[in-house]
């Protein structure tokens, strides 16, 4: 049997948000405290002090989460707040990895995740899935994925997204138990006798033709075609009457991101500033030699998206009864739907039902499972469906 309480607290002092979610939790999980907590909490708070507060109060097995650009749960969508998934289940067996100074080698990075996880020699008829949280302003969280997905021989589902703060992209920091950590990331191993469902969607499409990536390193964005990577974005701004300010870039790079050509769809980037050189920084890496497109939405089509998402989750369970989701979406989608974002919750609210769920907006979403555009990922969103 598994049990799920989803809670939160819009408190805005540590200490008293830990206490309300406290009380919510054992209102909702009596009987004792959860095998499992996942914690999303504004980068307002005094993150330590809040983590050392739910520990001492709740007293979890194991607790683990991120920073968020925007929270949110079934009942309440904002800034700000503190949303937390507790888990209590006879079903489902939890462990917590993390990896430290994740910049420099995410293959020592994946191993130490790895070290954590129990279902590399459990039964065969074991479902392994786990929710990854990584700090994506120290990069490379294309490589964590694969390299995860090496050291784990594929047997493992991946899911989650990058810790936020308020697309402020200073500094973001990953939970393990009560600390909180830069270039760093975690996971959440979840074991289970049925199937957990991820579904992942966005609702880009090119605007133009494809362009050859000729100098990139790392989140800089060098050259286009050979040009730098500004002016494409300038002659895309004129051929489509848009106003493209270099110095204030923001409002024409939400509307105008890069889908990087994959063979299965096109895998979204970014764009967050322009350089003195004519580079652009973008929130992920776009490396040399691959084809990108810049990409074109609408609010409409991002709000489809998330609801084909949820219904490849739910199916994905393949007839279990879902007990609790959790579902990422990027600070950028957030920021250029403004209030619309609300439609893409309702979309997961009416293909969830009276399954609740918990997630936030993140700088990037996780997603790597049978038959879905796996990854890291901008502007996508990724909907993950545990189990009754």
């Amino acid at each position: 049997m598994s049990e799920s309480a989803v809670v939160y607290s819009a408190e805005p002092e540590a200490t008293r948000a830990a206490q309300d979610i406290a009380e919510q939790i054992r209102a909702q999980l009596p009987g004792g405290p959860p095998d499992a907590m996942v914690v999303f909490a504004s980068p307002a708070y005094d993150q330590p002090l809040l983590l050392a507060s739910l520990e001492s109060l709740c007293s979890p097995r194991r607790m683990m989460g991120a920073s968020s650009s925007g929270e949110f749960t079934s009942e309440r969508q904002g800034e700000g707040l503190v949303c937390v998934l507790a888990l209590r289940s006879t079903d489902l067996k939890f462990s917590v990895g993390v990896a430290r100074e994740l910049s420099k080698d995410r293959a020592a990075a994946a191993r130490a995740i790895a070290s954590s996880f129990h279902g590399l020699t459990a039964p065969s008829n074991e479902h392994r899935t786990a929710l990854v949280l990584t700090d994506a302003l120290a990069g490379h969280a294309d490589d964590l994925v694969d390299q995860l997905t090496l050291v784990t021989a594929g047997k493992y589902q991946f899911v989650g997204g990058g810790a936020g703060d308020n697309a402020q992209f200073r500094r973001t920091q990953v939970f393990y138990g009560t600390e909180a950590i830069s270039d760093a990331a975690v996971a959440l191993e979840i074991l289970s006798s049925k199937p957990l469902g991820i579904g992942v969607g966005h609702g880009w499409e090119p605007a133009g033709a494809g362009m050859r990536v000729t100098e990139s390193s790392g989140l800089r964005l060098t050259s286009l075609n050979g040009m730098p990577a500004v002016e494409a974005f300038q002659s895309h701004a004129e051929r489509t009457g848009q106003t493209f300010d270099t110095d204030l870039p923001i409002p024409f790079f939400l509307h105008n991101i890069l889908g990087i050509e994959t063979g299965a769809g096109h895998r979204l980037r970014v764009p967050l500033s322009v350089n003195a050189d004519g580079s652009v920084e973008c929130a992920a890496e776009v490396p040399t030699g691959a084809v990108v497109h810049i990409m074109r939405t609408t609010s409409r089509s991002a709000v489809e998206a998330a609801s084909r998402a949820t219904q490849q989750a739910v199916k994905n369970l393949r007839g279990q009864r879902p007990q609790v989701a959790l579902f990422f979406d990027c600070v950028a989608t957030r920021l250029r739907m403004g209030e619309v974002f609300g439609l893409e919750l309702q979309a997961l609210s009416e293909q969830l039902g009276d399954t609740s769920f918990v997630g936030c907006n993140t700088h990037g979403q996780i997603a790597r499972a049978e038959g879905q555009f796996g990854g890291f990922h901008n502007c996508t969103a990724v909907v993950c469906v545990l189990p009754a």
